[in-house]
């Protein structure tokens, strides 16, 4: 393992700390692919070892544990010192493909950026952020990912005393909207240099060659969030904590606390406990996308352009762009869920009707497209498998579907195939991650954990063994709330 890059900048980007031992650490799950990608298994490790590795109990050479520091808005409120308060970035290995990975353990201990807290992470959100964010990985969604997850021998006390637990996360960089923000706010326009230097030779290299890199770095980051926000709108998915502290600029997905996936569609949902007036709900994504991004412009300013109106007004055009960016990645992914291959102005009300309609009939978002990809030449086997309400409704916006699908040079059968790849069949179902959750903490049973991990590591391929797994929850198994993990 290399020290991490990141601390070779300044000293005040971040504090020196090492994990802090635990008691008795048992390993739960290693991503075997995954470790394998970094050469963690070919260091010849055994499981002991490894586990010492994953618990922050016995790091290998050439780790360099730090905390870093960034603010954020949360909810719209500018906190300056938020900073890591339980993960440790320990360094950085490279993959197979030579991308330098940070590896970060969460939940092994306090910080300096801790504030009240007591830097440790309880089972249930480890066992979460592991599944999901592999669950996005296998989506094809830009992700963080999980290497290892291991329990403490510990317990934390949150509302009740809970076994505690470390992940081991692995990313591009754990650079964030709000590390930006944590120079900006003190006026440390040399640290926000820094910073944008760091970041454009790390994930944006071609802007260092722009005639203006700072606006070409701008640029790009709110391209990449364009893209990744619309995915996410693709599969159902809800961040649920969208502050400038969980974005990253390497336009990766970050921070697993309280998201979840809809289950029937309903463009206003709202799972998080703490999203009391629905800022993160579905429909605001893009929203929240932008203010989010319009922050991260405001921290470049001065480097953008010494004259303060010249900066705002390129940075204002750039970020105003994001609305057609994402526009585009998101009707682009529409057609290949809806199997069009062509391009008609009419596509995005297509779109959008069927949403409405599924809405309106409290349709089951991955079940209706899933089922579409069987139903080119047969409409009903869709409105069987999405549940519609109003089947007529559906019928009439079938019968415009049909249509479109008739000027479309593909196959039913080629198309039905690209269908399946665009539509998965199983996603993180969140009434089955309680399930698999109270199982691991109240009986220390991980089976639904191991289930869910293979069968979410293939959700685009039918699985006879796990065909339950698709239906939605029956009223009495609905999930109406998740919860952050801190």
């Amino acid at each position: 393992m290399n020290p991490s890059s990141y601390a070779s900048l300044p000293e005040r980007f971040f504090a020196r700390v090492p994990p802090t031992p635990v008691a008795a650490p048992t390993l739960i799950k290693i991503n075997h692919e995954l470790a394998a990608d970094l050469k963690f298994t070919a260091a010849g490790l055994d499981a002991a070892a490894l586990t010492g590795v994953f618990s922050g109990n016995a790091l290998p050479p050439g780790t360099a544990p730090i905390a870093m520091a960034y603010a954020g808005h949360q909810f719209g409120h500018f906190v300056p010192q938020l900073g890591d308060g339980r993960a440790i970035l320990i360094g950085e290995m490279r993959d197979q493909a030579g991308v330098s990975r940070d590896i970060q353990l969460k939940g092994c201990g306090r910080t300096p950026y801790s504030r009240s807290g007591d830097g440790r992470a309880a089972l249930g959100p480890v066992l979460r952020e592991y599944l999901v964010s592999e669950a996005m990985h296998a989506l094809g969604i830009p992700t963080t990912r999980s290497v290892a997850a291991v329990t403490t021998g510990e317990t934390v006390q949150r509302e009740a005393a809970l076994p505690g637990a470390i992940l081991t996360r692995v990313a591009a960089s754990h650079v964030r909207v709000g590390t930006f923000e944590y120079f900006s706010a003190r006026g440390d326009t040399g640290g926000v240099r820094l910073l944008a230097d760091y970041v454009i030779d790390r994930h944006y290299p071609s802007a260092a060659q722009d005639k203006a890199p700072y606006l070409a770095l701008l640029s790009q980051v709110v391209a990449r969030q364009a893209s990744l926000i619309a995915q996410w709108m693709n599969v159902g998915f809800i961040h649920g904590v969208m502050n400038t502290d969980n974005m990253a600029v390497s336009g990766e997905t970050i921070d697993f606390g309280p998201c979840a996936f809809m289950d029937g569609f309903d463009p206003a949902a709202v799972f998080s406990s703490i999203d009391q007036r629905g800022r993160y709900a579905y429909v605001n994504q893009p929203h929240a996308a932008v203010w989010n991004l319009a922050r991260f412009a405001e921290s470049l300013l001065p480097l953008i352009d010494a004259k303060p109106e010249q900066a705002i007004g390129a940075a204002t055009e750039i970020v105003s762009g994001f609305a057609a960016l994402f526009a585009e990645c998101w009707l682009n992914g529409m057609r290949r869920k809806l199997g069009l291959s062509t391009a008609e102005t009419e596509d995005r009300r297509l779109a959008e009707d069927l949403l409405g309609v599924m809405h309106r009939n409290q349709a089951d978002f991955t079940l209706t497209f899933r089922a579409l990809c069987d139903a080119p030449d047969d409409p009903s086997a869709a409105r069987i498998g999405g549940c519609f309400a109003d089947a007529r409704a559906f019928d009439e916006w079938a019968q415009r579907w049909q249509a479109r699908l008739s000027r479309e040079p593909a196959t039913a059968s080629s198309r039905a195939e690209s269908m399946r790849r665009a539509n998965p069949a199983y996603i993180p179902r969140n009434h089955r991650m309680e399930q698999m959750i109270a199982a691991a903490v109240e009986q220390g049973d991980f089976a639904p954990f191991e289930q869910l991990s293979t069968l979410l590591s293939k959700p685009y391929q039918e699985q006879a063994a796990f065909v339950s797994y698709a239906a939605p929850p029956a009223p009495a198994e609905r999930v109406l709330q998740t919860f952050c993990g801190t």
